[in-house]
């Protein structure tokens, strides 16, 4: 009877023991299901760059714009983090880049010059809705204030102009003030009352319906320089020439935070900070002092994603963009972009070669990261990687 009883307790058992068979498929269906989840998001991107396919509009609607929100905003620190729709860049985005074909302009130089510099227009227009459809798709469309603070306004022309520091910005202003009846002439109008006589008006100044009117109806424009060559322009300008704002609010902290040893006369005037100092301090996400506008991201000043610009012109190519658009807006025919500096005028341009020059400087991870940070920038707008070695 003891042997029946122990029997029937080890069947019992056998019957709630599942076979290694059942584990095995059961391990197997979870893993088709997560490579058939994973495989389904990656056709799911790759449809949203499929020709043809249409894309949300980025024209700005009415009820986008929240009433509470359009107080005039000052530009605050940190200016780079305040986008609730910015985003990094993964390693699944480098991943998908490289599987995906090289965007290139198509023109043709045999064509007539407007209707050649009409077609680069278009590819550069067509570029920048991919990249924001493939990297920016899931960003809110509401336009805040901030999206458009660095917008200045010229209404005789119906013409928004957004500025992107050492990018021709200072004589984009003077353009826009002989545009406005401001001055007659480029040539007339000095340093001083570019940068601090408001002789022009930022669109964040009108009310809600001031703003979506002009927005919907004016010619919106951008300009747009490669972003390591803009970099090293804005460090030349503002650090390594006399600065009685960069130095102290910039440099005294910059070498506080990243110099061993700093003399007490460094530490006191922030005169002399290193181009290295200068990038542990752009790449450093606990920096000691904010971002700004002269080495921000030119996709975060303008926000390209949420308005949807007519014109991307490129300092590469700028007296030929600039005219071929005055001549488009109707602008005075004797008023052309001027091709005088306007900053340090005896110090040489910022070329190619003098920012490999400072780039040389930094090790191969610095080069990396500094790339990484102007990342988008690097896509929306077209740019060649700067160094074999990035990746």
């Amino acid at each position: 009877m003891v042997d029946f009883l122990r029997g029937r307790r080890r069947l019992r058992v056998s019957v709630y023991k599942p076979p290694c068979s059942f584990w095995f498929l059961l391990l197997f269906g979870i893993g088709g299901l997560v490579l058939f989840i994973h495989l389904q998001d990656l056709s799911d991107m790759v449809l949203q760059q499929a020709p043809g396919r249409k894309k949300r509009s980025l024209m700005v609607n009415r009820q986008h714009l929240p009433d509470s929100q359009w107080k005039r905003q000052a530009a605050t620190p940190g200016s780079r983090e305040h986008d609730p729709g910015s985003q990094r860049v993964t390693k699944r985005h480098r991943k998908l880049l490289k599987t995906s074909p090289v965007l290139r302009p198509h023109t043709n130089s045999s064509l007539p010059s407007s209707r050649r510099l009409s077609d680069v227009q278009e590819s550069r227009r067509r570029i920048v809705r991919e990249v924001c459809g493939k990297y920016r798709s899931n960003i809110s469309r509401t336009i805040m204030p901030h999206h458009v603070s660095r917008i200045y306004v010229e209404d005789r022309h119906k013409l928004l102009y957004c500025e992107v520091p050492k990018a021709g910005c200072s004589n984009w202003k003077r353009v826009l003030m002989v545009l406005a009846g401001v001055a007659n002439s480029t040539q007339e109008i000095n340093h001083a009352a570019v940068h601090y006589d408001n002789h022009l008006k930022r669109l964040d100044s009108f009310d809600r319906q001031g703003i979506t009117k002009r927005l919907e109806t004016y010619t919106k424009v951008l300009f747009v320089r490669e972003p390591m060559e803009r970099l090293v322009s804005a460090f030349r300008d503002k650090f390594e020439s006399p600065n009685s704002y960069y130095h102290p609010v910039f440099g005294k902290p910059i070498i506080s935070k990243y110099r061993v040893n700093a003399s007490q006369t460094a530490l006191k005037t922030g005169s002399g900070v290193t181009f290295r100092e200068f990038i542990h301090y752009l790449l450093d996400v606990h920096r000691p002092v904010g971002m700004d506008i002269h080495w921000e991201a030119a996709n975060q000043l303008c926000s390209p994603c949420h308005l949807h610009y007519d014109f991307i012109g490129k300092v590469e190519t700028l007296e030929e963009d600039a005219n071929f658009l005055l001549r488009k807006i109707g602008a005075p025919e004797n008023l052309t972009y001027p091709s005088f500096k306007d900053g340090n005028p005896k110090a040489a341009r910022t070329s190619t070669q003098i920012t490999q020059h400072y780039f040389s400087l930094l090790n191969a991870s610095e080069r990396q990261r500094a790339y990484d940070f102007y990342y988008m920038d690097y896509l929306m707008f077209n740019y060649s990687k700067p160094y074999k070695d990035l990746y």
